[in-house]
């Protein structure tokens, strides 16, 4: 499989007044205590490594003793927002037992473990630069997948919180060989219905590392579903095979999944399906993703060079004409959004059959 590339360095694109007061209204915009730039003053690192001695890219930070305290009741400050509207209650019972930075990627983000000491329950959320493509991403995910998402803007720094589940690259590797056959049937599927979201709502670089797998036991069986945890691509690439997963080589082993275990009847049900969701999703969240779309169709988030790729590549996919007059990359997600609602709010699942 020939592998798809990237841009390498994205640009970091400033959060705007009007994606500001959007974010203000749906109380994403809230104030902290602590700045990206400032875990930056770090004095040292140690790697750190997996269970199997593997390098993780990540480096452990270390800070000096006088700044260690303020960064750290920070921190504890940041979870408090992000998880109890700041609640100051739990104070006395957590610690920050690392703070790991990534050297790897565009958003080179902070990850912070927070452990509870009355039973060692222990979480993580990230500090990253804020980066408006990357906030669109993340409130796109929200309200257009089955999962939501917690997460703040202050000025020129991102809080995210960790989305658990066992990265799409490990899991091919060690987990996916030993499923049974009606395991790989059901992680087909999903895979399928993740290629057509990622592809409707133009979330990019979608290769195995970039998404976990979450596995939920029901009954007598295990469901799998898929998540992305990188936002960092959203509408931003010219190619328009970068939004869909199943051209990115790390995931040669779920396409071919997918061949071996559905036939193309299935596979066009679940694209449907996804379709139709996608839909219901939208009308859930009526004036919030339009408010978002509008911030989005007047913003600048890629290159017009990419632009004008984008909106010809998905022209020749849905020979849809409006997609040629786009001038942003807003234009050309609204464009797609109402082409899906267009063609699939009043689809009747009767009448799909395998």
């Amino acid at each position: 499989m020939e592998d798809l590339k990237i841009s390498k360095k994205k640009p970091s694109y400033t959060i705007s007044e009007k994606l500001s007061n959007y974010l203000a209204e749906y109380n994403r915009n809230s104030e902290i205590p602590i700045f990206y730039d400032d875990l930056l003053r770090f004095q040292g690192s140690i790697v750190v490594y997996d269970k199997d001695d593997n390098d993780t890219l990540w480096v452990r930070v270390y800070y000096n003793d006088y700044e260690r305290e303020e960064i750290e009741m920070s921190l504890k400050k940041v979870y408090a927002i992000l998880h109890s509207d700041g609640n100051e209650d739990a104070h006395p019972f957590l610690k920050v037992d690392a703070i790991d930075f990534c050297t790897f990627g565009n958003s080179k983000p902070f990850r912070i473990k927070i452990r509870n000491v009355l039973n060692d329950n222990f979480t993580y959320f990230y500090v990253k630069k804020a980066d408006a493509s990357r906030v669109y991403g993340l409130e796109l995910e929200h309200m257009l997948s089955p999962s939501n998402l917690n997460f703040l803007v202050y000025k020129n720094t991102l809080i995210e919180e960790h989305i658990s589940g066992i990265p799409g690259d490990v899991f091919i590797k060690t987990i996916l060989p030993n499923c049974s056959k009606s395991e790989k049937a059901q992680i087909a599927k999903e895979f399928v219905k993740f290629n057509e979201r990622c592809m409707i709502r133009l979330l990019g670089d979608m290769r195995s590392y970039n998404y976990v797998i979450t596995p939920t036991h029901d009954f007598d069986h295990v469901v799998y579903k898929i998540r992305a945890i990188d936002f960092d691509q959203q509408s931003y690439e010219g190619k328009f095979n970068i939004y869909r997963p199943q051209f990115f080589k790390e995931n040669f082993e779920m396409v071919q999944m997918v061949s071996n275990t559905l036939k193309k009847l299935s596979i066009n049900q679940y694209k449907t399906e996804e379709r139709s969701i996608l839909v219901k999703r939208m009308k859930s969240f009526n004036d919030r993703i339009a408010h978002l779309i509008s911030c989005m169709t007047e913003d600048t988030i890629s290159k017009v060079e990419n632009i004008d790729m984008l909106k010809k590549d998905i022209y020749k996919y849905s020979r849809d004409k409006k997609f040629l007059k786009c001038k942003s990359m807003g234009q050309i997600l609204k464009c797609g959004l109402e082409f899906l609602t267009t063609n699939y709010e009043n689809v009747n699942p009767l009448k799909i059959r395998v």
